[in-house]
């Protein structure tokens, strides 16, 4: 795998022909609709075709969830994945009441407290002058922000960071979440459900007791919903905030002229921000099932099929995103609002102005306080089957 295309098929080795990492361009030329027989499954990877694909909830079903590892891939996905594991109706009824909780005044009143805590670690990370950019920050700051808005408290947050770390890591060669996987989940729902009944005899100023009062039309959240929603929060919000970080200082790092640019001006921090999006967004693949044929370019997918939304390959449309395969900061504002990194139509991620806010915080942060920042060893790459990032990201950074 290379820095330089960011497709990610680990655990589907021969998923596209003979070369498991073609370049996006030659993989939407010879199979914008690809199917791997070998596991059965397949592949939509055009923007114009995933953009309406998003829309299509008569065609594309949620209910066996988003991953296709084994343990994941059922009728019972919701019970983990809350809505991610749903279609309309019920997708639509559970999505309405987490929004009366999760708000936008919500994120926005966490501003200062995100900011105390990306502080917190980048202040002792940045005076040693090298770190691991994942270990000592950007794997910690994500996760005590999501315990934060839940109303975790301090005492348990380094606990709670463990299990939810071990949850999302795969072992090479194995297609399915691994032992320590499984009792890191177990961990955590047994933690939330003791947190949702200490909140229902003590409510606070947080997100699981706003959750616990939501209402729409006299219907409320059930307890199983409740912790549910809570165990996704622990996924999408800490694992895909972490990979951003580390895809934003990566790639900025291989790019010495841009990287200057940012250092020099603060303003250059939301594009760097959504180019990183772009360029290499967290989760490159999101699985569906298929309830109508359907047939793009002559080939036609079946009714009853297993599909990946190819999200980082409609990131490299070339027609929709000039020079795809460059990494620019300075590509065009309306250009860069294309990019799919957090899906589309009702199925746009709930969580993207929180994960923006903290990228945004950190890393305003990270050029207030340093002059430049470089990597100072080998990378580790993130282990997954649809997740793209880095396990450890050695850096070395100029204090200002």
């Amino acid at each position: 795998m290379t820095d330089g295309c960011p497709l990610h098929f680990d655990h589907y080795e021969h998923a596209l022909q003979d070369d498991p990492y073609p370049t996006y361009a030659r993989m939407r030329a010879e199979a914008p609709l690809y199917h791997n027989e070998e596991h059965d499954f397949w592949v939509l990877s055009r923007h114009r075709d995933l953009h309406r694909a998003f829309r299509s909830d008569d065609v594309f079903s949620n209910r066996m969830g988003v991953s296709l590892d084994p343990s994941s891939w059922n009728e019972n996905a919701h019970l983990v994945t809350s809505f991610l594991g749903m279609d309309p109706p019920e997708q639509t009824r559970l999505r309405k009441l987490v929004s009366r909780g999760f708000t936008p005044k919500r994120v926005a009143d966490l501003e200062p407290r995100i900011a105390e805590i990306s502080a917190h670690y980048l202040d002792k990370a940045v005076a040693q002058g090298e770190f691991d950019w994942i270990g000592e920050f950007a794997g910690k700051f994500p996760m005590d922000v999501i315990s934060e808005l839940l109303g975790v408290p301090e005492a348990d947050r380094d606990e709670v960071r463990r299990y939810a770390d071990l949850l999302v890591v795969r072992e090479d060669g194995l297609r399915d979440v691994p032992p320590a996987g499984f009792e890191a989940a177990i961990w955590l729902f047994g933690y939330y459900g003791e947190l949702l009944a200490e909140r229902k005899a003590r409510p606070g100023d947080d997100l699981v007791s706003a959750l616990l009062s939501a209402e729409d039309e006299g219907q409320r959240m059930t307890d199983q919903e409740l912790t549910a929603f809570l165990f996704l929060m622990v996924v999408a919000g800490n694992e895909t905030t972490t990979k951003l970080l580390g895809n934003a200082v990566r790639n900025l790092a291989l790019h010495p002229d841009q990287r200057a640019a940012v250092f020099a001006d603060p303003g250059l921090v939301e594009p760097w921000i959504e180019e990183t999006l772009r360029y290499e967004a967290s989760s490159q693949l999101l699985a569906r099932l298929t309830t109508k044929d359907f047939t793009v370019d002559g080939v036609t997918c079946p009714a009853g099929s297993k599909i990946m939304f190819n999200i980082g390959a409609a990131n490299h449309d070339h027609e929709v995103f000039t020079d795809a395969e460059e990494f620019d900061i300075r590509r065009d504002k309306a250009e860069l609002s294309q990019h799919i990194a957090f899906g589309g139509g009702r199925h746009y991620c709930l969580g993207a102005n929180l994960a923006r806010l903290e990228a945004s915080i950190a890393l305003h942060q990270l050029v207030e306080r340093c002059s430049s920042i470089e990597v100072a060893g080998e990378p580790v790459r993130f282990y997954s089957a649809n997740v793209r990032g880095y396990a450890s990201l050695p850096v070395r950074v100029q204090r200002r």
